[in-house]
């Protein structure tokens, strides 16, 4: 199959790319930057230049292939005006590619994230928030689903809090982003709460699964661990960085305090079943011993 994929740089997305390259895929990658550019032709991919706001090109990137793996998102923002600005355009991104795939039966898989369930872990069947400071990609990814009725084999994958791969990514990698800017290894509330976690590479063989096989109009969790407490994870981060470890207040972490101060365990046991997927890469804790210094 040859794919579109957004955001093929990325943490997630690099391995991703990797993952389709092995199982005999090509993929055409849009590239925001020399840097980016670069790095996907030196690993054989077909390289289209643009951004994820340049809607007439992602519409190209979709003609020219078989189906469609979308992963970019502006993960810089840092307010709350910058983040509704990327989940703006986010949505006329998905809104713009879906609609080219309206009839064709080809697949979109577009990447989610985890909901949260009061008093038990999330599910597949669990809908994404559609309120909140996310709320709005929520509604993306459901008008995108929405469209398996109309000929799109459209699928979420949804990630947990954090896609960690040697210490990086995720809100685990905000907060050691936080830790050095700020000289400690802060968590919100009492840190009892608990984030999901995979490992990114764990997380591209689900990208791939679920491109080649899953059915219309599915979402699939891309969880290894269940729950990580969040103190924990500062524990590891702050000695790792030679920090002290304290609760710091849930303003301190921008726009998305709120959600990080949320207890969010989610299960993948329906995926797993499906799929056969099983994660072998290492857990949250351990992958955090990779911190540098």
């Amino acid at each position: 199959m040859h794919v579109f994929v957004t955001g093929g740089t990325g943490t997630i997305g690099s391995p991703v790319v990797s993952e389709l390259l092995t199982h005999g895929h090509t993929v055409l990658a849009l590239a925001r930057s020399d840097a980016s550019a670069k790095a996907l032709a030196d690993a054989g991919v077909e390289v289209m230049r643009g951004d994820i706001d340049a809607v007439d090109v992602l519409r190209d990137g979709v003609r020219r292939t078989d189906g469609v793996i979308h992963l970019a998102f502006d993960h810089r923002a840092d307010t709350p005006a910058a983040l509704t600005e990327a989940i703006g355009v986010e949505t006329e991104a998905l809104a713009a590619m879906g609609t080219e795939l309206v009839g064709s039966d080809r697949p979109i898989v577009v990447a989610s994230g985890t909901p949260w369930v009061d008093g038990r872990a999330s599910t597949e069947a669990d809908p994404p928030p559609t309120d909140g400071p996310v709320g709005g990609r929520g509604r993306a990814v459901m008008s995108l689903l929405e469209l398996a009725q109309q000929g799109v084999r459209s699928a979420a994958v949804r990630i947990p809090r954090t896609a960690h791969d040697d210490g990086n990514g995720g809100f685990a990698g905000l907060l050691t982003t936080l830790a050095r800017q700020r000289g400690v290894a802060g968590y919100p509330g009492d840190g009892l709460q608990r984030w999901p976690a995979v490992h990114a590479r764990d997380a591209a063989v689900l990208f791939r699964l679920a491109l080649e096989s899953a059915a219309p109009g599915t979402s699939w969790h891309a969880v290894d661990e269940e729950g990580v407490a969040v103190r924990a994870i500062a524990e590891v981060i702050g000695r790792r960085l030679g920090l002290p470890v304290r609760a710091i207040p849930t303003t301190d972490f921008g726009p998305y305090g709120e959600i990080f101060a949320m207890d969010q365990p989610a299960t993948s046991q329906h995926t797993r079943e499906v799929f056969g997927w099983a994660p072998t890469h290492p857990g949250l804790l351990e992958d955090l011993e990779n911190i540098l210094p």
